[in-house]
């Protein structure tokens, strides 16, 4: 009978000890849950319709939602400059699903009913702002159910990453939205011109970026400044992109250095992957500007002077893509 009574309590506290891992599991998975955010302006009918814009590339798997305020805008936006208030409404939302490891930041606009009601950001203007902020590795869907510039969505990323217990450096966030407001205003100052397009703005920036944390984070403002001609040239935006807004890029970069964004492990990663996105989604007008010609020249001339300093500096700068 003891041995009996033994058998059953070790089977007993085997059976516990493997509900409390299946448990365990489970609450894992619950934490890598997408993240839907909500604006606290949307009635009904439109959070409804949000929710099911959002949650249909899930395919019917699970999610969970919070809601975006003002509070929120206040607190992730306006110490960048902006200036909501708690009262501030919120339409535009976001979905946001963690991806394996290197697989970059990609960002969907949604149409609503049938249109695209973000009026100011692009998708890769949000690829960038997020890369800047520190998010890595994650799907980015965004929609809105009025039109809207776009950045309720955007604080509702911010403020998804902080509920999972990933609360962004905010002087990293401050950085991605003078980011995003600066190549906002330059893609609306040039997006009647011929040669122009927001991919090879945005791309000019993903490469800038690549290159500087290949220096690190002791990148100099000399060194931000040649490198944000480099990739102004290498994307042919040299006829486009006048002293005045290319300074704009060389001081939004300089900050991002100031951020902290570049000791981030894999950022250089993130950027590259970025880029590489970029040029995929815009296939059409890479493929006219990335022709072995016009590559080889600028990228010649680079490497030669990536190559003289790297051998001056005892390896300073760190060669390869």
């Amino acid at each position: 009978m003891k041995k009996t009574i033994t058998f059953l309590t070790a089977v007993l506290a085997v059976t516990l000890s493997l509900f409390s891992i299946n448990l365990e599991s489970k609450n894992a998975k619950a934490d890598e849950l997408p993240v839907v955010t909500l604006g606290s302006s949307l009635d009904y009918k439109q959070k409804s319709g949000t929710l099911k814009t959002l949650t249909d590339p899930l395919n019917g798997a699970s999610y969970q939602t919070i809601t975006i305020t003002g509070s929120d805008l206040v607190k992730y936006l306006n110490p960048s400059g902006d200036n909501f208030t708690t009262s501030s409404g919120v339409w535009s939302s976001a979905m946001i699903q963690k991806t394996s490891s290197g697989s970059g930041i990609n960002v969907h606009i949604l149409d609503y009913n049938g249109k695209n009601n973000i009026t100011s950001i692009t998708a890769n203007q949000y690829k960038n702002a997020a890369l800047t902020a520190g998010i890595s590795d994650a799907n980015i869907y965004v929609t809105s159910a009025t039109p809207i510039d776009g950045s309720g969505a955007l604080a509702g990323v911010y403020a998804a990453y902080s509920k999972d217990g990933q609360a962004l450096n905010q002087k990293q966030v401050n950085a991605a939205q003078d980011e995003m407001g600066t190549l906002s205003g330059i893609t609306k100052q040039n997006e009647d011109k011929n040669g122009y397009s927001d991919a090879q703005l945005n791309n000019a920036v993903a490469g800038a970026k690549k290159d500087m944390a290949k220096i690190g984070n002791n990148v100099s403002n000399s060194q931000i400044r040649d490198i944000v001609n480099n990739q102004i040239n290498i994307n042919h935006l040299g006829n486009t992109i006048n002293n005045n807004q290319k300074n704009q890029i060389i001081n939004v970069l300089v900050e991002v250095r100031d951020s902290g964004a570049l000791k981030k492990g894999n950022f250089r990663d993130q950027a590259a992957a970025l880029s590489a996105g970029i040029q995929k989604h815009s296939k059409s007008i890479f493929d006219k500007i990335n022709t072995p010609e016009n590559r080889n020249w600028f990228e010649q001339i680079w490497n030669s002077i990536t190559e003289f300093f790297g051998h001056l500096f005892g390896g300073a700068i760190i060669l390869g893509k």
